[in-house]
């Protein structure tokens, strides 16, 4: 298995910009796709990012796209999500995931490594 921390959520204003984190345990860190994902209060967990195990490939829902970047650092053990043009509606609790699988997957039950989730609130 492979354990994930996420780190840099909290309170910023509608269109303001936060950059999440998700540290990695494993050293073959990349082996692994990573995917971000979101749950928000009375709602499904929704998917956001995916990036490859390299890093050469990523895919974002619509509703981030053009505002969400996710990438990296397999020498740091570390993906990003970098979040800008934040709205209300992007308030959640951000998870990060890995999988091994290499087609491109969006669905949680294809994500069995999960970190504890960190908290996004964006005020209006």
């Amino acid at each position: 298995q492979v354990q994930l921390v996420e780190s840099g959520g909290g309170l910023v204003q509608a269109g303001g910009s936060l950059r999440l984190s998700c540290a990695a345990s494993r050293r073959t860190f990349s082996v692994y796709a990573i995917g971000w994902f979101r749950q928000a209060p009375g709602k499904e967990r929704e998917f956001i990012a995916r990036i490859s195990g390299g890093g050469s490939t990523t895919y974002y829902a619509d509703s981030v796209k053009g505002r969400f970047t996710i990438s990296r650092d397999n020498a740091k053990k570390e993906v990003y999500l970098q979040m800008n043009s934040l709205k209300p509606e992007d308030t959640a609790v951000y998870y990060c995931a890995a999988t091994r699988l290499l087609t491109i997957v969006t669905s949680e039950t294809s994500y069995p490594y999960w970190g504890q989730g960190t908290q996004v609130t964006v005020s209006s």
